[in-house]
């Protein structure tokens, strides 16, 4: 194999010999570096959730509509450059790939660390920093693209399970570590000086009181301190396979390559931001979607073949089928993932008061449960119950499990409207926030056990050719929850009616239901229980 991090000629995973003998380390160690460098990409890509909810308890001069759009763009961006990145492996080689990907996010954490230290910073420039975090949003279409090269057919169900599920460990990651590091000056000068609490907050382990110093910008300098070793790590210790990536070219080619990928999904993600302020969010994102795929077609070079190769996926109409239902559950947990801090924040952070001649007006909830003390559970539980999803749909079959879990949704996305719509308009939201929690548990709990049957699906639907296409297309659609469940929850709890988004939400879920009955449930089904 030559030195650890040298490029790897002959690779012969479905051979056993080479595989128990050179392959299983060589895997492992790439497997090992790739997994926190993916739990890094989802705390970059979704600290804005977090943020937002602190910029708004230390009295920053936004709007609740512009905080909320700020974890938008993220997921715009995030979503839009999984397409293009789903293209690197091929073309640029894992560890080129992995690489820079890994470095690159040191952009949105060192900008960030900064712009938090002003209140006074323009919008403008958190937007730019939110639509740069998405850097760690497509990461996760590469790096999964990468360890799929590294297993034999056995072993995929491993090797993909565990970089996926201990990647999407970065949500909860994020939303523990971001909380706590922002209650001490861990990096003394360096970072600047603390801001006073104009509202109460919290951490995992309590509440903080109002007037208490608070260092937000480590919400970004934190991941600086994994990050730079990260990409270090995976310089030194990953590989390029020759097999899958025959030209790579010299690592400043491959870089450049990695670069124009990406610059075409930031550059359509700007134009997906631009086409928010003009028309309807339901216009903005499919044009996003077909602007980037048009502009990949152009590029020149090695990635043509590659385009070609992905756009077979779309004459097969279980390419369709299988993206709705990957946004009913991967979709949903990254989305409310990205909105439920400051849904919490908004909608408990105030009460209704009635005053003497009967006037109602909203004010602050001096007791409101911190949104950075619990937010953490719900992305926790849909993390730790998708393999269980995954094992029941092996038993039962994937679609009888993703057709239980849709109707369960539909039912605590209703139940859950309603409980936002009482406790927006109530005297004492307080009382109805332990079974808010439950319900959106439930909901966490149900699309992660629907994210392991979907996922069993494709695995079952497609073959080896146009399995990896799928996963990397309905991956990168359903990231778009991340845009959109904070972007409509924004708008409706700015509207004074946030039972109308869930209501929404459920109306789609039904939706989920129909075609996930109609393509494989009924009698005649195209495959029957995949």
């Amino acid at each position: 194999m030559g030195k650890l991090n040298g490029d790897i000629e002959h690779w012969d995973v479905e051979n056993e010999t080479f595989w128990e003998q050179t392959g299983k380390s060589v895997a492992s160690r790439n497997l090992w570096i790739s997994i926190p460098s993916l739990i890094m990409g989802f705390a970059v890509w979704l600290m804005w959730g977090m943020i937002t909810t602190q910029m708004k308890n230390l009295g920053f001069p936004f709007t609740i509509d512009q905080l909320f759009t700020l974890s938008a763009i993220a997921g715009l961006a995030g979503a839009t450059l999984r397409i293009p990145a789903s293209f690197m492996i091929k073309i640029a080689g894992g560890r080129n790939t992995v690489f820079l990907t890994t470095a690159l996010l040191m952009i949105p954490a060192a900008g960030t660390g900064p712009a938090l230290m002003n209140p006074h910073t323009p919008f403008i420039v958190f937007q730019a920093l939110a639509l740069l975090s998405g850097i760690g949003g497509g990461n996760f279409a590469c790096s999964m693209s990468n360890i799929s090269t590294f297993y034999p057919k056995s072993k995929q169900g491993f090797g993909l399970g565990m970089n996926a599920g201990l990647g999407n460990f970065g949500v909860t990651t994020m939303q523990v570590v971001i909380p706590l590091v922002m209650t001490v000056g861990i990096f003394g000068a360096l970072a600047g000086d603390p801001l006073a609490l104009q509202n109460p907050s919290g951490t995992l382990i309590g509440r903080i009181e109002a007037g208490t110093d608070t260092w937000i910008q480590n919400a970004g300098f934190i991941w600086l301190v994994f990050i730079v070793p990260l990409a270090f790590l995976g310089w030194f210790g990953m590989n390029n396979l020759k097999v899958v990536t025959p030209n790579p070219g010299s690592p400043l080619s491959a870089f450049g390559k990695i670069l124009g990928l990406y610059g075409v999904g930031l550059a359509t993600s700007v134009a997906g931001v631009w086409a928010l302020s003009v028309m309807n969010m339901w216009l903005a994102l499919p044009l996003t979607i077909v602007l980037t795929v048009a502009l990949l077609r152009l590029i020149p070079g090695d990635i043509k073949p590659n385009i070609k190769n992905q756009f077979a996926i779309f004459s097969n109409k279980h390419t369709w089928s299988m993206t709705v239902l990957y946004i009913l559950t991967f979709g949903t947990i990254i989305g409310f993932s990205a909105a439920l801090p400051l849904s919490i924040s908004v909608i408990f952070g105030n009460m209704m008061d009635v005053a003497a001649d009967g006037t109602i007006t909203r004010i602050v909830n001096p007791d409101a449960p911190s949104a950075l003390t619990w937010a953490w559970i719900g992305p926790l539980v849909g993390a730790l119950i998708r393999p269980l999803g995954g094992w029941i749909s092996d038993k039962v079959g994937g679609s009888i499990v993703t057709q239980v879990i849709s109707v369960i949704m539909v039912i605590a996305s209703v139940a859950t409207g309603y409980l936002m719509m009482l406790a927006y308009n109530s005297t004492d939201p307080n009382s109805l926030f332990a079974i808010f929690m439950i319900l959106f548990v439930v909901i966490f709990a149900s699309s992660g056990i629907g994210n392991g049957s979907t996922f069993r699906s494709i695995g079952y639907i497609f073959d080896q050719q146009q399995k990896g296409p799928v996963l990397g297309w309905t991956s990168a659609i359903a990231a778009y929850g991340a845009f959109i469940a904070p972007k409509l929850l924004g708008q409706q709890i700015q509207a004074g009616t946030p039972e109308y988004a869930m209501y929404s939400f459920a109306v789609f879920y039904t939706l989920c239901l129909v075609v996930n009955w109609w393509f494989y449930l009924r009698k005649g089904a195209y495959i029957k229980n995949p």
